[in-house]
């Protein structure tokens, strides 16, 4: 039997719970989670809200990305955007590469310092090894993915071209909202951690109500907050 995860905290797990969303879902500072969980009655110290996501975080969209991959295995993966972001470290440029699927769901996300092929081709059986082979993967003009892609096997199913990729562009974006709040990362393994669990956590609440109705909507996330809360008896 597993054991609780929770069993050393005083504080329940649905708070703990609802902390660790607050921070990683929406582009809010520790002091602001803190602030907002004061208005409830709930008197919690930022730092404690930073230990609760430190060591949550992960737990939950592990769950979440599980979920997610058992049923994507089942089915043929159509079309994934790969794509790198710049991000600054101490000073130090480092890169998170993004697999994004044709809904515009990140897939999977790895730090590394350079962007050469070996960093390519761990990162891309790092996603096949998770959700299958993609019937097409779009990318930009980088060498790196080139050549890794030639390795594995898939060269001819990558495709290039202007424009083609703005769903991995587009997909940055709450990322880079969310780094700005965070003032920027200080260590490699707290990029990498941090941006795993964004991404699991972001898929589960992106519901695009720009393309339902309100009511669609409406229904829609209150299956996620449901599915949200499921996690702490899964």
């Amino acid at each position: 039997m597993a054991q609780n995860p929770f069993r050393y905290f005083k504080t329940s797990p649905e708070i703990i719970q609802l902390g660790v969303m607050m921070y990683i879902r929406f582009p809010l500072s520790l002091r602001n989670v803190e602030d907002l969980l004061h208005e409830r009655g709930i008197d919690i110290c930022h730092e404690t809200i930073r230990q609760w996501a430190d060591r949550f975080g992960t737990y939950f969209a592990n769950k979440i990305r599980k979920r997610r991959s058992e049923a994507m295995r089942q089915v043929p993966q159509w079309r994934w955007h790969l794509d790198e972001v710049f991000v600054k470290i101490r000073g130090e440029t480092h890169y998170l590469w993004r697999a994004v699927d044709h809904e515009g769901e990140v897939l999977e996300a790895y730090v590394t310092k350079k962007r050469d092929k070996a960093a390519a081709l761990k990162f891309l059986r790092k996603a096949m090894k998770r959700y299958g082979n993609p019937v097409v993967v779009v990318t930009d003009k980088l060498r790196s993915y080139g050549a890794a892609m030639k390795e594995i096997g898939n060269v001819r199913r990558r495709e290039t071209g202007r424009h083609l990729n703005n769903r991995a562009e587009n997909s940055h974006q709450p990322f880079r909202r969310r780094e700005r709040a965070m003032s920027r990362f200080r260590r490699m393994r707290s990029l990498q951690k941090f941006a795993s669990a964004h991404s699991s956590v972001h898929n589960h609440f992106n519901l695009e109500r720009h393309l339902y109705s309100r009511s669609t909507f409406k229904a829609n996330r209150n299956a996620a907050l449901r599915e949200w809360r499921d996690l702490l008896v899964a």
